[in-house]
């Protein structure tokens, strides 16, 4: 049988080892061309192929539910489960999503774009299940990385309590998250990896036999057999901490090995309660390239498959907000020791890495852990540190209770960086940076602003340092910057909640925040064009506004059109909206953003196209707002 005859997992029951084996080839095979040609993520998937054939084979996807945590490491999945003849289409528009979605596959059984959610999931349809008097199987397959979660450990906790649960959780043991692992429990597997028994059967005895006439060659199986045996038993330590909470443990299983992961998964399954199998393998198996840099190829862009190259760019871009974060960051901390980079699983995504590399001491990563790293960072701040908080939009999401109690109650002066903020492209729903203005703006205490380009990031990262008077968070885009001039040092803060006007004009007001600021400026030229003059302002921040700028200016010239890349509602332009409406200033106001509707994965372009974002777009819709209606100071107020 051939990949792309696959249209039902269950199509696998009966295919001998040898089949098995060829299907794996074919998975990675069309894994790696896919990846290269569209850009995604590469490493986890390559890394539980055998994995998900061997599971696939003891289960009837008729009715049994597997539940991928993250996604990341479900590409194999997809390929056996009706998707492989439109896989060329990963990523892109209307195309196979980079994560899990119910609505793409009823194989899906539950979508993930965060980790450490797959237990939780897993044993609430469990529970279901019992309830309802049903007879299915769950698995929750988790890496690690998402171990480090503490969700996942609150699910393990409730799970070992409930003995008469039948749940089945595989961990996915590759020693890596996105970065390698960090913490007690990384660290616990780590060391029996490399505990004693397996160094000195690695390393004294293989050396000592093979120099045995007529022996050491003969030996040399027997010896890798003696040495995969002591590695169990000491990694089977690990399996102590599970039976405690409650698990029956399993392992650890090559997680290369199929005639073994289906011989131990079929055991597994015959357990009546919570129990938990520990597979190793290896992230990015079977692409050399990937094995050997697992950071770098955990997702990559488009990419030469024989050289592992990132596909030259036509024409030099400007360094990303990422980097040029990284690297101011990372010279202010040079001289300031107080300063500290906090992530979460995310140092090369964030920048943090160039500030890992130069100053170590002055940098932590907790893990999958945002809650943590936010309470860690008001804490620190008690104390006279000041600490970036270097967290995706998307992500900083799972700690909004410890923003609120750990850090705006207390008014502590912790620093939020929000890269990844507004839409983010490929990666879908999951993780478009659509709310934080929205669920910050809100917060009492919090200041939240949001450069228009790289070298304001720059003014604006030491502003956020220097603010010692509260919670201060700043929201930047995923992507390259303007190419705007840097400054290598000495960046001067801005004076909290001013903004700036960019050009006159006494038509109609244009508001920008952060990245549609530069789409302002577009905007105003097009409308110049037809003979309607705009004032541009940079509001710089959405809190506090500066409504001793925006409100003489709006009641001056009648007509407001607010811009930013985030949601509509509670966003940006509604602070504008109250703030005038506060000030009975009753203007026509126009909102430009994201409206309320998940936005799917696509290139950026292509959804601010679908969403009517584009400049020529919005200028579009001004030109007609003018043609249907004119300006007026009654009390009648346009939003939308």
């Amino acid at each position: 049988m051939h990949l792309s005859e696959l249209t039902h997992p269950n199509q696998l029951h009966g295919l001998s080892i040898h089949q098995l084996q060829q299907i794996a080839h074919q998975i990675r095979e069309k894994h790696l061309q896919t990846v290269a040609a569209s850009g995604g993520h590469l490493g986890p998937g390559l890394g539980v192929v055998e994995l998900t054939l061997a599971l696939y084979q003891t289960l009837d996807l008729d009715r049994d539910k597997v539940i991928w945590d993250v996604g990341h490491q479900a590409y194999p999945h997809k390929l056996i489960t009706g998707r492989y003849h439109n896989f060329h289409t990963l990523r892109q528009r209307n195309g196979v999503a980079g994560y899990l979605k119910r609505c793409e596959s009823p194989f899906d059984h539950f979508g993930a774009g965060h980790a450490s959610t797959s237990i939780s999931a897993g044993l609430g349809m469990a529970l279901a299940r019992d309830a309802q008097g049903e007879n299915f199987k769950v698995v929750a397959v988790i890496g690690d990385g998402a171990l480090t979660g503490g969700m996942a450990l609150e699910a393990i906790n409730h799970a070992g309590h409930l003995p008469k649960t039948k749940l089945l959780v595989v961990l996915n043991d590759n020693e890596m998250s996105i970065s390698p692992n960090v913490g007690a429990l990384s660290r616990y597997l780590n060391k029996m990896r490399l505990s004693p028994p397996v160094q000195f059967i690695s390393d004294n005895i293989k050396e000592q036999v093979k120099n045995i006439p007529f022996v050491g060659e003969s030996l040399s199986p027997e010896l890798g057999r003696l040495r995969e045996g002591m590695k169990r038993l000491a990694v089977s330590k690990v399996g102590a901490v599970f039976e405690e909470l409650g698990f029956t443990y399993i392992g650890p299983v090559d997680g290369h090995n199929l005639e073994e992961l289906i011989a131990t998964f079929q055991q597994a399954h015959q357990h009546p309660g919570p129990v938990l199998v520990h597979v190793s393998t290896v992230k990015g198996k079977g692409y050399a390239i990937a094995e050997e840099d697992q950071v770098g190829y955990h997702a990559q862009s488009p990419f030469n498959l024989a050289t592992g190259k990132a596909n030259p760019s036509s024409k030099p871009k400007p360094p990303s907000y990422s980097k040029v974060f990284g690297d101011t960051l990372t010279k202010i901390a040079e001289n300031n020791p107080r300063v500290i980079g906090i992530t979460a699983a995310m140092a090369t995504g964030t920048g943090l890495d160039i500030l890992q590399a130069k100053l170590p001491k002055q940098y932590i990563d907790v893990g999958i852990a945002e809650q943590h790293a936010v309470t860690m960072a008001a804490g620190m701040a008690c104390e006279g540190i000041r600490p970036v908080v270097t967290i995706y939009s998307t992500f900083l999401q799972r700690a909004y209770d410890q923003i609120i109690h750990d850090v705006c109650i207390q008014n502590l002066p912790v620093f939020f960086c929000m890269d990844r903020a507004g839409i983010v492209g490929a990666d879908g729903p999951t993780h478009q940076g659509m709310y934080d203005i929205a669920y910050l703006r809100c917060i009492p205490n919090m200041v939240l602003m949001a450069p228009k380009d790289e070298a304001e990031l720059q003014r604006m990262l030491i502003t956020g340092i220097k603010h010692t008077d509260g919670p201060i968070a700043m929201r930047y885009p995923r992507g390259n910057g303007h190419g705007v001039p840097l400054m290598a040092e000495g960046w001067e803060p801005l004076p909290i909640g001013k903004g700036e006007v960019l050009r006159q004009g006494d038509n109609i007001l244009l508001i920008g925040f952060g990245s549609m600021v530069y789409p302002s400026m577009q905007v105003a030229e097009i409308l110049s064009e037809h003979g309607i003059e705009a004032t541009v302002i940079n509001a710089r921040f959405a809190k506090p506004l500066d409504m001793e700028l925006i409100a003489p200016l709006a009641q001056q010239i009648g007509r407001v059109v607010t811009l930013e890349e985030g949601c509509l509602p509670g966003g940006f332009g509604s602070a504008v909206a109250e703030a005038l409406l506060d000030r009975d200033i009753l203007v026509p106001i126009t909102r430009i953003g994201i409206p309320d509707q998940l936005v799917d994965h696509a290139t950026p372009d292509e959804s601010k196209a679908e969403l009517g974002l584009t400049s020529p777009q919005i200028a579009e819709r001004l030109l007609k707002l003018f043609s249907n209606q004119a300006p007026t100071t009654t009390s009648s107020m346009a939003i939308g």
